[in-house]
């Protein structure tokens, strides 16, 4: 069906591009997800350094890695809890399934640090974090988002 065969005020919707909105009769208005920080090109030098020290291979920027960084980022952010389970429902399969994140997976969280340096010196200095920084993986990725007090969430994903 072509604009022409709507009621006018249907077609001036469709036109104008809020055709999605002409059924909506709520007039709450909506607030916007936060956004996330990509940060995983500030952050790859300094994990691929710790690597080479133990010689191990370096991880490369992985764009599924990232995108489950940032949406566990936003969640936590959103949440204002620094968890990696967030809800009765929640799986960690599950999310990096739903993001293509190639398995093994692993993930660090952290939250307050105000750099990625300071992020990733804090995952080196705890023996978990480090344990999977140096882990089998082969792609990265790192994100920071903040919750309405300014705190930063951050989380890394390592990709298989």
């Amino acid at each position: 069906m072509t604009a022409t065969f709507l009621p006018a005020r249907r077609r001036f919707l469709v036109l104008s591009g809020l055709g999605l909105l002409a059924g909506c009769s709520t007039t709450t208005v909506l607030t916007p997800t936060p956004g996330a920080e990509d940060e995983t090109q500030a952050a790859l030098p300094m994990v691929n350094r710790l690597r080479q020290s133990k010689d191990l291979p370096a991880l490369a920027l992985d764009m599924p890695a990232r995108k489950a960084a940032a949406i566990q980022a936003i969640r936590m952010a959103k949440a204002d809890q620094m968890k990696h389970l967030i809800g009765l429902s929640d799986d960690f399969g599950a999310r990096m399934k739903k993001s293509d994140v190639a398995l093994p997976a692993a993930e660090n969280i952290a939250s307050g640090q105000t750099s990625v340096d300071a992020v990733v010196q804090a995952w080196i200095d705890s023996p978990k974090h480090l344990e999977n920084m140096l882990g089998s993986y082969r792609g990265l990725g790192v994100a920071v988002a903040r919750a309405r007090d300014n705190r930063p969430y951050w989380a890394m994903v390592l990709s298989g």
